[in-house]
């Protein structure tokens, strides 16, 4: 079992900066892929990123490309995702998902642990 617990999230003006954290605990952090998810109301939950258990690959969904970035900082079980230039329809509850071995970083039902999730809202 993978336990992750999501925080950073807020409330920010748009053009504005938030960091989001997500500590692990179980098991052993560095084999998994890690990824973020949102979802907004009324919407279905989205990719915004992922990386490899080294962080050597990343991917990123369009909207986010060149705004945010995702990182690992393995000797204290942590991923982030540091989001820029930061829009109101980036508002949405963030999520963090880890699994070993996803076939695709993209889908949400090939992640098998997931955080709580850490609210982000961002003003007009």
């Amino acid at each position: 079992q993978v336990q992750l617990v999501e925080s950073g999230g807020g409330l920010v003006r748009a053009g504005g900066s938030l960091r989001l954290s997500c500590a692990a605990s179980g098991r052993t952090f560095n084999n998994y892929a890690m990824g973020w998810f949102r979802q907004a109301p009324g919407k279905e939950r989205e990719f915004v990123a992922a990386l490899s258990w080294s962080g050597a690959t990343t991917d990123y969904a369009d909207s986010v490309k060149g705004r945010f970035t995702i990182s690992r900082n393995n000797a204290n079980n942590t991923v982030y995702l540091h989001m820029n230039s930061l829009k109101p329809e980036d508002t949405a509850v963030y999520y963090c998902a880890a699994d070993p071995y996803p076939s695709s970083w993209s889908r949400d039902h090939e992640y098998d642990y997931w955080g709580q999730g850490t609210q982000v809202t961002v003003s007009s």
